[in-house]
């Protein structure tokens, strides 16, 4: 029938429309992801030239698949004789610019006091809240209808959990460097996020109910409703940091058991759940495979030493990179449910310096677990060597182990510098040991196979006594005198102690200097780039000029900083503060830092 006689169809103005929430916010849950998927695919963009360069290095897929055993090529060096010629392209190609992974302004890398990110993460969580905000706001009549909060709310799962996971594709596409660990600030602050648009959609959906004298609790849809936001609240309240700290199994199960609880919860609270709730799965899903192809049982020995137990995994020789660290699983005392993440303190064995085929991992006494280890290596220790008449020092304690991983590393290919700095504090030498070993290993042992420039190595410990120096000397030792026979580094260790207390116990290293003090990593910087970093720049430039002074460094400078926060956040402000004039006349300069704590 037409309805040409009638006239055009009546226009409802605008004021008088009925807000349809089940067709309008589910266009800004599409809006909000086609947003945050945008900015993603942004920061690949800019990341790819990184990738490009690990991937030529060889540096991309070590350790997808697990650690390995036999003799794997961890890199395919095709070492150069020494000769004239080569010397002569090296002096040529160490001067040229580099380009840094950190080349965005300085400033970014500042980290303020307490808050646990730098200018830059700072920067990304604002932005990311701005969007909710006003994915949230526009065009919604909150008040009255509270639901665009529950929807953006349900489509923040997928990026929670995209960056949530320990074998995320992002960690494989932003490059080396870049693990969960680096990625979960973000996890934590949309996970904040999802719970600020819970709160709204519910303290006002409550509200309605009140004024209305509606019942709460009931029908399906509004019990199911609240149980999700409990089960929210349970998760918010035990993700707490004390709580991560210091009951971090309890942390975990409660963490995984709530959230299925949660899926199950709000997909009978709501059928526009499920197209969210799905993708979340997958990403998990896909973290569980690769956990399992990663998954090893190994043989390994423990070695109890002060307020440290290292732990030498054996034989295996390749499948990870520098600085990498696994989830380790001990089985001893019925602790056999308890998994920790240690960083590998040794290069693999084609590559170290150190000659085992082990992996050599470091747990320092600081909580229940590692202090329940160190008891129980001790005991074993002596247990063993009364009965096998052996001297204590002599033996290790034989203990079955799992280990997930790698995971981690560090974002920088330190053979791309001509100085590089490595600066830790305390069991934060684990980190910094690897990166030593391994870039030590491809100048000597591998004779620069793939161009390394590295002239200079920078190497500060901080400790608070002369007997942690024990924990690494063995390895330090083998890897400085290594250095020694190349006339074309130079390694300096310097070793800071905090406490005045048994100065015999300090073994003979190569090129070592050990001091009673605390490092300055604005101090070490200042050394490596030149003596014009104490003085204005026109003085600079008349020196220059006059031909009195030379800048030392012009082949780029890689830091790297580990141990507690605070040592950290003093390297990246040490960074942060050098001028951009600076960093030109020095090639770039390049930042990676790595926290230890609990």
């Amino acid at each position: 029938m037409s309805n040409s006689g009638f006239g055009s169809p009546i226009v409802v103005p605008p004021q008088f429309q009925i807000y349809n929430s089940y067709v309008e916010d589910p266009k800004w849950q599409r809006r909000f992801t086609a947003i945050w998927a945008g900015c993603l695919g942004i920061a690949l963009v800019l990341s790819f030239p990184v990738l490009y360069r690990a991937y030529r290095a060889g540096r991309v897929f070590t350790g997808l698949f697990g650690v390995r055993e036999g003799t794997p090529k961890e890199r395919d060096y095709t070492p150069a004789p020494p000769t004239a010629g080569n010397e002569t392209v090296l002096a040529k190609e160490h001067r040229r610019p580099l380009y840094s992974p950190i080349s965005f302004p300085s400033f970014l890398l500042w980290s303020p006091l307490g808050v646990g990110l730098n200018v830059g993460q700072i920067t990304v969580v604002v932005l990311y809240f701005a969007i909710i905000i006003i994915c949230t706001l526009t065009q919604a009549p909150l008040i009255d209808n509270p639901n665009r909060a529950g929807f953006l709310a349900i489509a923040q799962l997928p990026i929670v959990f995209l960056f949530a996971t320990k074998n995320s594709l992002l960690s494989l596409l932003l490059g080396p460097g870049n693990g969960y660990e680096k990625l979960n600030y973000i996890h934590r602050w949309s996970g904040r996020g999802l719970f600020l648009c819970a709160v709204i959609h519910g303290s006002l959906w409550i509200r309605n109910h009140l004024q209305y004298k509606l019942p709460i609790l009931g029908p399906q849809k509004e019990t199911s409703g609240v149980a999700a936001f409990a089960l929210l609240c349970i998760i918010v309240l035990s993700s707490l940091r004390p709580v991560r700290l210091y009951f971090r199994q309890i942390f975990f199960y409660i963490h995984v058991l709530t959230y299925v609880s949660f899926f199950v919860t709000i997909c009978y609270h709501t059928l526009f759940a499920r197209p969210w709730v799905y993708p979340a799965l997958a990403f998990y899903g896909l973290d569980l495979l690769m956990r399992l192809l990663r998954f090893r049982i190994k043989d390994a020995s423990l070695v109890p030493m002060r307020d440290m137990t290292m732990i030498h995994i054996h034989d295996c020789d390749g499948g990870w990179e520098a600085g990498q660290h696994v989830q380790l699983r001990i089985i001893f005392e019925g602790r056999v449910f308890e998994s920790h993440p240690l960083t590998i303190a040794n290069a693999p064995s084609s590559v170290s310096c150190v000659a085992n085929r082990s992996i050599v991992l470091g747990a320092r006494v600081a909580g229940d677990w590692t202090r329940a280890l160190h008891n129980y290596a001790s005991i074993e220790q002596g247990r063993i060597a009364v009965e096998n008449d052996e001297k204590v020092d002599n033996v290790r304690v034989p203990v079955h182990v799992t280990i997930d991983g790698p995971y981690g590393g560090c974002s920088l290919d330190l053979g791309e510098y001509e100085n590089v700095i490595l600066t830790a504090g305390g069991a934060g030498v684990t980190f910094i040991l690897g990166l030593l070993d391994d870039l030590v290993g491809r100048i000597v042992r591998h004779q620069r196979g793939h161009g390394e420039r590295t002239r200079r190595i920078q190497f500060a410990w901080a400790i608070r006594s002369y007997d942690c120096i024990q924990w690494v000397a063995p390895m330090l030792m083998d890897i400085a005198e290594a250095a020694a026979d190349d006339a074309s580094l130079d390694l300096h260790i310097s070793i800071f102690v905090t406490c005045l207390c048994d100065p015999a116990a300090v073994p003979a290293i190569p090129n070592s200097v050990v001091t009673t003090s605390r490092p300055d990593v604005h101090q070490l910087l200042a050394r490596v780039l030149s003596p014009t970093l104490a003085e204005d720049d026109v003085e600079d430039e008349r020196k220059r000029e006059a031909g009195s002074e030379q800048v030392v460094c012009q082949g780029g400078v890689g830091v790297c900083a580990s141990g507690p926060e605070s040592m950290t956040r003093e390297a990246a402000n040490a960074v942060a503060r050098l001028r951009p004039v600076h960093g030109k006349r020095v090639g770039g300069i390049a930042l990676h830092t790595e926290v230890f704590s609990l």
